[in-house]
């Protein structure tokens, strides 16, 4: 029960750095009269590989900061973590994901009212598609997620002979490129809870002139990347790590 409940709590501080350091750089990049407004995708992409590296240097060393459902799901698949560990971690990552919302929700509590586009104040929260077609959009992310575990799970290989410490900074530049190079079409959500919780938030909190949480688009940022992560870690299991060790 010990080990069940450190887990529950990592994956809780993890996400929530995650999502208000990820979050929150989306805020200040759209938000109006923010300092960061319009300073772009350079900025929102080095961000989120900052938030993500902070959240694993906080609690990788405890849970192994998976910080995604889909990291957790693919690593039962192949075998690196017990299914009865994944409720844990998965149920942490949620009520993290929440918290990191509603904070970044407070944080800039003064520029949802005088924000005008409804667009930006729910890209504060999830992703939207840049061109709307949806086997294109999960299409995207399963790609993206697959590409997200081939590289934690070459990040981590014990062969990399990478210290605890360097870990979480190739993770980052990790992140870093799959926003730059993938991040496009789709926003990368390539995490469920990333873009799941901060959208129930967006449903519920009481923001200024919001629109609706885009709903009909929400299953693909969870569907993808779950299909995605599990390919990219049976890949990396059966092409990589099997055939080359």
């Amino acid at each position: 029960m010990h080990w069940m409940t450190t887990n529950f709590s990592a994956e809780l501080i993890g996400t929530m750095i995650l999502v208000l350091l990820g979050d929150g750089v989306v805020a200040n990049v759209l938000l109006s009269k923010s300092k960061g407004q319009n300073s772009g995708w350079i900025v929102i992409t080095a961000g989120w590989a900052f938030a993500v590296t902070m959240g694993v240097y906080v609690t990788g060393w405890v849970s192994g900061a998976h910080l995604n459902p889909a990291v957790t799901i693919s690593m039962v698949v192949v075998g690196n973590l017990p299914l009865s560990s994944a409720f844990s971690y998965i149920a942490g990552q949620f009520v993290g994901g929440f918290i990191g919302a509603f904070l970044v929700f407070l944080t800039y509590k003064g520029h949802w009212e005088v924000t005008e586009n409804a667009d930006f104040k729910l890209s504060v929260f999830c992703t939207m598609p840049a061109i709307r077609k949806a086997k294109h959009n999960i299409l995207t992310e399963i790609i993206g997620t697959a590409m997200l575990l081939l590289g934690i799970l070459g990040i981590s290989d014990a062969h990399n002979g990478l210290s605890a410490g360097v870990g979480p900074i190739a993770v980052g530049i990790l992140i870093f490129a799959l926003g730059l190079s993938l991040g496009g079409p789709t926003g990368y959500a390539i995490n469920p809870v990333r873009d799941l919780a901060p959208r129930i938030m967006h449903a519920i909190l009481p923001i200024p002139g919001k629109r609706d949480s885009d709903w009909s688009y929400a299953w693909i940022p969870v569907v993808g990347p779950i299909i995605g992560g599990i390919i990219g870690a049976l890949v990396y299991k059966v092409f990589v790590h099997s055939l080359w060790t």
